[in-house]
């Protein structure tokens, strides 16, 4: 059951802050009511930094668990050949 319920874990875990980010940004915005009702939304790179650190998010969480090596399977071939 942990075997399953890893690869489960990564992908929700690399999943939850993109979810959050896009709900903050999903809303509805108008920057020209108040400055602080998000600036960025007007600035030229706005949306590239958007995605930038969308992408930054998501390739930390994937560098972070393939250095505790999550992604290693630990399930052996041999121990099933050994059964018959």
């Amino acid at each position: 059951m942990n075997e399953i319920a890893k690869p489960l874990t990564i992908i929700w875990t690399i999943f939850i802050p993109l979810t959050f980010i896009v709900g903050i940004y999903g809303m509805n915005f108008d920057p020209e009511a108040s400055p602080w009702d998000m600036p960025e939304l007007n600035r030229y790179w706005g949306y590239s930094a958007y995605w930038a650190i969308m992408l930054a998010v998501a390739v930390s969480l994937f560098f972070f668990f393939w250095c505790k090596g999550w992604f290693k399977s630990t399930t052996r071939l041999e121990s099933l050949d050994t059964q018959h």
